[in-house]
């Protein structure tokens, strides 16, 4: 007669066995969350990058399609130039510029009245439905970046000087109302990215 031997798992092989599964799930557990970490901030990097081009392209679009067409002040009894560009003033940039897309054929301008304002950091740019906008007409405001410290522009006369303002010293009247550069070179000073620098060359 033949007696067969039951054979098992021991007390001490089973204890092993859930410690290296314990083990294994652990680092499974870590690299998983490695990966969505990563994952994350290789989003939130592509976002920030992406923001910052946009913010570059509104601006480039803007002062590339500038216009020498002055507005009409908010109570409308005065002109501002087709282009400003002051410390003094609490807005970094206002400009007339065409390329206002109209696909729907609307009864208004292609040309567009632009402000970009600098507030806590964070950029904003403005403009309205018409471009002699008074105060019953809302501003359409969208922030379009953050984490700005400065945003400056140096630009280019027709006899090659650069200045920080606009209309320059000198262009009074009302032909200085209709001056535009040669050229600007945008200075964006941002919190993560430090210094960006981009010149613009202006449709004459």
């Amino acid at each position: 007669m033949t007696r067969f031997r039951t054979t098992g798992f021991t007390l001490i092989e089973v204890l092993v066995a859930m410690a290296i599964f314990g083990v294994l799930t652990l680092l499974a557990y870590m690299a998983v969350g490695q990966t969505l970490s990563n994952a994350d901030m290789l989003t939130s990097r592509m976002d920030r990058l992406q923001a910052i081009q946009r913010t570059m392209r509104y601006l480039g679009n803007d002062l590339t399609s500038a216009s020498p067409r002055p507005v009409r002040s908010e109570l409308g009894d005065t002109y501002l130039p087709a282009m400003m560009v002051s410390a003094a003033n609490d807005f970094a940039l206002a400009v007339t510029h065409g390329g206002w897309t109209n696909p729907a054929g609307l009864p208004r301008s292609t040309q567009q009245r632009t402000v970009y304002l600098l507030e806590d950091g964070k950029l904003f740019r403005v403009f309205y439905s018409v471009l002699d906008a008074t105060y019953a007409n809302d501003a359409i405001s969208t922030e379009i970046l953050d984490e700005v410290e400065r945003l400056e522009f140096r630009l280019v006369q027709d006899n090659g000087q650069t200045t920080n303002q606009w209309p320059p010293t000198g262009a009074g009247g009302a032909s200085g109302d209709h001056v535009r550069p040669r050229a600007v070179e945008i200075i964006l000073t941002l919190e993560d990215e430090g210094e960006i620098r981009r010149i613009i060359e202006v449709a004459s």
